[in-house]
């Protein structure tokens, strides 16, 4: 969970501000956590507790609501009986990652993201893309190369996964739809040497960057693992509500 929260740190100020190069400032001093940071963190105390996925949205988003989130769930959150409103936005995609540890089989990662999809982006866009993060997690987790990696995504979940990101880049722009973005998040990991270059890989798209460089940023963690300088800007950054949350995840799920 380091990686896709200090992903959303990083990428938190070029959201409304894009950048199309590689060699930005890192720690921006106007960095913050957004939705992508609380909704994640809500999945792992729904996993630390009851596994209610949609109570854990409701409850997080209710103490952070100023956090950033999309206008159809802002609603959902603020209703009295809030019901799935078939969402294929990427808010599916960016709060999984924490179910990669649930289990080492890969196909049971598969089943869970699907329940964290459900209370709201019910749509099978939607569900898709969590699924396929939840799991490029978990293979990565399981010490899966890339190569591996990319071809369980391309036959699983029909994701192009064969464009570079030079290729991209030059005419994407904004698109918060799981099919528009997790791809080319995941990409963005596919491209990278370690957990740093994977989320400047990300931002330097020009698109959804908090969200973006959140997905790019969990697979990379798995995969390469996060150092202490990146550790340190995190604890610096999440209350400490948030903060012991992440700790106890860490020590039950190590």
């Amino acid at each position: 969970m380091y990686g896709a929260i200090a992903g959303d740190i990083i990428g938190s100020v070029y959201e409304g501000s894009p950048v199309k190069r590689k060699d930005f400032k890192l720690f921006h001093p106007l960095m913050t956590f957004t939705d992508d940071t609380v909704l994640t963190i809500a999945t792992a105390y729904a996993l630390l507790t009851d596994r209610n996925y949609g109570k854990a949205y409701y409850r997080f988003a209710r103490l952070y609501p100023n956090a950033g989130y999309g206008g159809k769930f802002r609603k959902w959150f603020l209703s009295q009986d809030p019901e799935p409103y078939n969402s294929f936005g990427n808010g599916s995609a960016m709060r999984v990652s924490p179910v990669a540890r649930f289990s080492r089989d890969p196909e049971v990662v598969i089943k869970e993201a699907e329940k964290t999809a459900l209370p709201t982006h019910n749509h099978p866009e939607g569900i898709k893309g969590a699924q396929a993060v939840a799991v490029c997690v978990r293979l990565a987790l399981n010490n899966s190369s890339k190569g591996e990696i990319r071809e369980f995504i391309k036959k699983r979940f029909d994701y192009n996964l064969d464009r570079t990101l030079d290729e991209i880049r030059p005419l994407y722009t904004f698109d918060a739809t799981c099919q528009g973005s997790v791809p080319e998040a995941i990409t963005s990991f596919l491209e990278s040497r370690d957990y740093e270059s994977a989320v400047r890989n990300a931002v330097s798209l020009g698109g959804d960057s908090d969200t973006q460089a959140c997905i790019a940023g969990a697979i990379a963690e798995a995969f390469y693992g996060v150092n202490d300088e990146i550790k340190k800007m995190v604890r610096k950054v999440l209350p400490s509500d948030l903060m012991e949350i992440l700790d106890i995840f860490y020590k039950f799920y190590a």
